[in-house]
């Protein structure tokens, strides 16, 4: 028996965007909820989010009954844990802050078996294998996993053409946030020149031949960036739903 489909990996690049969530409460029952809310794939945060490995791994275990795809962000580029985050069973990897093909080559490296990349071989004692019941796992795994760099600082902006050449590197992903205020415009991502950087960069990573995403809750910066091609999107978060709606709830009852 293979490694399971990648299902989000083998949506990208089907001429129209994929629609995401970040998912930051830490909550398996929040993860559950909106894995059933009509979105493409919803992005568990472990960089913001107050989540550790266990934790991560319960919410993309809520998760196996909804549609929607799961994606872990973690907290730094840590090649130990993209092995230990593969082996609980997530198949697609956000990885912030990436600024050079160095380190996006040991990433990569890190998620993939041998002679591939370095990959720690102990399949039988991972979720990712059923326990070991997926005996073909080692060898199918690594054309199923889906590796996601963030593209969020002037330096990463630079090199992008040496990171998108990096084998194994999947998608490049724009943090608009971050990037503007290593652009010295903290706080706003929807600047004029801002929004310009984040979309030549979706069209310089598309000519590249990869996938590009981008994380914004601006209608302006979403429309140019479905103009330019991109292939994944961030369109909001849980906190930000779950506020707009207790918001909501009482100022309608309150009239």
């Amino acid at each position: 028996m293979p490694a399971p489909e990648n299902r989000f990996k083998s949506a990208l690049g089907k001429g129209r965007p994929l629609y995401g969530l970040w998912v930051a409460l830490a909550s398996p029952h929040v993860a559950e909820l909106c894995a059933g809310t009509g979105y493409d794939w919803l992005l568990i945060d472990g960089e913001h989010g107050p989540n550790d490995i266990p934790l991560l791994a319960s919410q993309v275990q809520a998760m196996a009954a909804g549609p929607a795809q799961p994606i872990v962000r973690l907290p730094a580029a840590d090649p130990r844990l993209v092995r230990q985050a593969l082996d609980f069973g997530c198949q697609t990897l956000m990885i912030p802050m990436v600024e050079t093909a160095a380190v996006a080559e040991d990433l990569a490296r890190a998620s993939r078996y041998p002679p591939r990349g370095v990959r720690g071989i102990g399949a039988s004692l991972t979720r990712a294998t059923g326990f070991g019941a997926i005996a073909d796992y080692v060898d199918t795994a690594d054309d199923q996993i889906c590796l996601i760099l963030q593209i969020e600082s002037l330096a990463a902006i630079a090199s992008l053409e040496e990171i998108a050449s990096v084998p194994d590197v999947d998608v490049l992903f724009i943090g608009p946030a971050d990037l503007a205020a290593d652009m010295g415009l903290k706080s706003t991502p929807g600047a004029p020149e801002v929004v310009e950087a984040a979309i030549d960069a979706i069209r310089r990573i598309k000519a590249l031949g990869k996938p590009a995403g981008i994380m914004t809750v601006d209608p302006a910066m979403i429309a140019a960036a479905v103009d330019a091609g991109v292939d994944m999107i961030g369109i909001g978060s849980d906190v930000g739903a779950l506020m707009k709606g207790a918001r909501d709830l009482l100022a309608s009852t309150k009239g």
